[in-house]
């Protein structure tokens, strides 16, 4: 024999799921750095070396990162010696809170 139900509801089951906290996006995460960053100038080897770890995994995606960052004024190319010598100047703009890479 079948269970009559009473309509009752319980409250754990109206509970909705909580919404996961988003990942920052990687060139984000490049600006955070730079903000931090102590010295006016870096270069690729640096972000190799020093960058947070999801950014220094891939040295092609650490220099598209950056050419990101180049377009939304946040670096600006310094030429070097060799062509294969990659450098940027940190444009530090005041006063920024949390900033953002869209302008």
């Amino acid at each position: 024999m079948a269970k009559q139900t009473t309509g009752e509801k319980f409250s754990f089951a109206d509970t909705t799921p909580k919404p996961q906290p988003q990942k920052p996006l990687p060139e984000q995460l490049l600006l955070n750095f730079l903000q931090k960053w102590r010295q006016p100038t870096i270069t690729s080897k640096q972000l190799y070396q020093y960058a947070p770890r999801s950014i220094r995994s891939d040295r092609e995606n650490a220099i598209k990162l950056a050419g990101i960052l180049e377009q939304y004024g946040w670096l600006n190319r310094i030429p070097t010696r060799q062509r294969n010598w990659r450098q940027w100047q940190i444009v530090r703009k005041e006063p920024v809170i949390y900033p953002k890479v869209a302008g």
